[in-house]
């Protein structure tokens, strides 16, 4: 019966989308696997988008989809938000990169640091990737020590440091990452700060920085203990450790970010996705005293440069993008979150299945267990015990035109209404009668 469920589900996905089974092989030949990001692919094949508007994506297939996935939290305020597609539009005719300083390029940092005080000043790059690449190198120069204290399963960008520890294994890093730069990694758990004590009494000298994301992203959705984050700020300070937050994904959770949340404030913030309205884009910054060693006036000059590094078009575009991102809309999809959360955890009670919806505002992240998740370990076992069921979910939302992430990641968009949500949360528990089947032969512990 469960092979039947697999295979039903499968036939439905590959009948609703043979043009974008003619484009994959046809990309294949191209690009390996087709796709140039592995997080866009997922089996049989992935779908092959055409346009997106608003809330809403559309396939080669002609096939609509509520766009949950959002580029990976990137696009805050859908496809082709008016104003940002209006911003963009005026900002190609005058150029799209100058190779030059422009006054477009503060008007963004300005717009920035004024939602974030802790950044007095900062750099942009193209990516968040680089951003956090440049705050850890930032933090070495400054401090004169070479490790960074990172989460095991916190994803800073694609960067060699950032490929340490994904998946809370034993301390390792993806194929192509030289043991040197794993040495210079420390990995301690998430929510544990017995454990990063422990790290920083053994080489306290040696750290120059700790680093995470204050809600563990990549690693389940993993929300900071009560007092976690301002303890790891005392910690910090009292050993002249610097305290990064990656605040790439965290940021659109309030004006202020997650550190305007926590009231917790960090040496230096790293930020992407929303701050640049879709247009690839990158920042870290911090207090003024640090960040001058970027000045080119100063004798102790940091290196920092980058060829589309404050690239006009996504100035324009993160502009546009801040400006329609005011608390009332901050406050409008952190609500539509908590609704979805709220409809997911309803689905699962209904059908008698242990699973949960956790999160915070408007980020949501489904888990096969009804335990508590307080670190990457806890989010692997669970999915590990699950089997299929995570790839099941995700293909078959597809399947009732719900797109998101394969690891069961749903983000909220400025355009959504509360009738996307609810139309979410009936697929979700659609697809959820459709999978106990396979729960009852495959995994029962969830019954």
């Amino acid at each position: 019966m469960a092979n039947n469920v697999i295979d039903e589900i499968t036939a439905r996905y590959l009948a609703s989308h043979p043009k974008s089974k003619g484009h994959f092989e046809e990309g294949r030949k191209y690009i390996p696997g087709g796709v140039t990001r592995i997080t866009t692919f997922f089996a049989p094949y992935p779908m092959y988008m055409e346009s997106g508007a608003g809330a809403y994506l559309f396939d080669c297939d002609g096939n609509r989809y509520i766009d949950f996935l959002g580029n990976y939290t990137a696009l805050v305020h859908g496809h082709a938000h008016p104003a940002i597609v209006k911003a963009i539009a005026e900002q190609i005719p005058k150029g799209t990169i100058y190779g030059a300083a422009s006054p477009i390029q503060y008007e963004l940092a300005k717009v920035i640091q004024s939602r974030v005080p802790s950044v007095e000043l900062l750099n942009f790059t193209s990516s968040g990737t680089e951003a956090t690449m440049m705050a850890m190198r930032f933090a070495r120069a400054v401090t004169g020590r070479n490790i960074v204290v990172k989460m095991d399963g916190g994803y800073h960008g694609s960067n060699d440091y950032g490929l340490v520890n994904l998946n809370g294994a034993e301390k390792a890093a993806l194929p192509g990452v030289p043991p040197g730069v794993v040495d210079s990694m420390m990995v301690v758990t998430f929510n544990d700060l017995e454990a990063v004590e422990e790290a920083i009494e053994k080489r306290k000298d040696e750290i120059a920085a700790v680093m995470l994301e204050p809600l563990l992203g990549n690693g389940g959705g993993v929300l900071a203990r009560p007092g976690y984050l301002q303890a790891l700020r005392e910690l910090t300070a009292k050993h002249g450790i610097l305290l990064i937050f990656d605040e790439i994904v965290t940021l659109r959770l309030d004006v202020g970010g997650y550190q305007g949340l926590s009231g917790v404030t960090p040496d230096i913030t790293t930020m992407g996705k929303i701050i640049g309205g879709g247009m690839g884009i990158g920042a870290f910054g911090g207090r003024k005293s640090l960040m001058e060693r970027f000045d080119p006036a100063n004798p102790k000059l940091l290196y920092h440069t980058g060829t589309f590094y404050a690239q006009e078009i996504s100035m324009a575009a993160g502009i546009a993008s801040l400006e329609n991102l005011d608390q009332p809309a901050i406050d409008h999809i952190n609500a539509l979150g908590e609704k979805l959360r709220d409809g997911f955890n309803a689905a699962f009670a209904k059908h008698g299945i242990k699973g949960q919806a956790m999160g915070i505002g408007s980020l949501a992240m489904v888990h096969w267990t009804q335990n508590k998740i307080n670190a990457v370990t806890d989010a692997q076992s669970a999915l590990k015990a699950a089997g299929a069921l995570p790839r099941l979910l995700h293909l078959e939302m597809i399947n009732h035109g719900i797109y998101s992430a394969p690891r069961g990641m749903f983000c909220i968009s400025t355009p959504m209404t509360e009738a996307d949500v609810d139309e979410a949360i009936r697929a979700f528990d659609s697809t959820l009668e459709t999978l106990k089947p396979y729960i009852a032969e495959n995994a029962q512990h969830l019954l």
